[in-house]
């Protein structure tokens, strides 16, 4: 039997349009969940990112996990720098992300971190993010 394309294509056009015009859960405004970025990074000799801070976080349905980026000079582009499983029980936990950027090279001295709790939460057939603390902070990149 053969394959139709136009029909194919026509279903993930549709499959598209109703994951974008999905509402993303929105942000709690629950003043007990937070994220803190350490004020120093690390990065190494071959270029890898070390970032870390604490969380909190409260109700989680769905798999929660901390992610952070970083940024440096007058670029506004942040390079992604892992993640880490969140336990959203109320009470305060450590995190430390690591990664190796894709893009710039970053160099020892000033940046911008953000740091973000975030949920993939059931709704319905779909997981949408439900973002739980944000927190962006300049900190300094040391060699080590």
């Amino acid at each position: 039997m053969p394959v139709r394309r136009p029909c194919l294509g026509a279903l993930g056009a549709v499959a598209a349009a109703l994951l974008l015009a999905a509402p993303a859960a929105p942000a709690t405004a629950d003043p007990s969940e937070t994220v803190t970025v350490d004020p120093a990074g690390r990065l190494a000799a071959d270029g890898t990112v070390m970032l870390s801070g604490t969380y909190r976080c409260t109700g989680a349905m769905g798999v929660a996990f901390v992610s952070s980026s970083v940024g440096q000079g007058s670029s506004t582009t942040q390079q992604g720098i892992g993640g880490t499983r969140a336990v959203c029980d109320g009470a305060e936990h450590r995190w430390v992300n690591t990664g190796l950027p894709s893009a710039e090279e970053l160099r020892a001295g000033p940046a911008r971190v953000e740091a973000t709790v975030t949920e993939l939460a059931p709704s319905g057939l779909l997981l949408l993010p439900r973002f739980h603390a944000v927190s962006r902070q300049d900190v300094t990149l040391t060699n080590g």
